[in-house]
């Protein structure tokens, strides 16, 4: 099944604040018997709570649901992608990232809606 393009993807839609990071990451697919072993680099140029914007090799087919692994950061990402042009993609998190986590990956902390320090 080929990359659907998105002729609207001009911006992510995305209601949280929007950090640039350029940091290197893997795109891992899960195969059958829930492997692994299949992943791609990419380069994560933005990220928000909810979405994050890759730069990946346009020749790569990126499947709908697949983890995000950001370098220096042990942890794998949930994600799904949203739509992509050549080598950008769009993907959302499956689950909204804790703030602190954010904080921790880009050394900010995103505004919130809650009041006071």
């Amino acid at each position: 099944m080929a990359n659907q393009v998105n002729p609207n993807l001009s911006k992510p839609r995305d209601a949280h604040e929007v950090f640039t990071i350029d940091r290197p990451g893997k795109i891992i697919l899960v195969g059958h018997h829930l492997s692994t072993r299949t992943h791609a680099r990419c380069l994560v140029r933005t990220i928000s709570l909810s979405t994050a914007e890759l730069d990946i090799n346009a020749e790569f087919e990126i499947p709908k649901n697949f983890f995000l692994e950001i370098l220096g950061i042990p942890d794998e990402i949930g994600s799904t992608l949203i739509g992509r042009e050549g080598s950008r993609a769009v993907i959302g998190f499956n689950m909204l990232l804790d703030a602190e986590f954010l904080r921790h990956l880009v050394g900010v902390v995103p505004e919130t809606s809650h009041g006071g320090a």
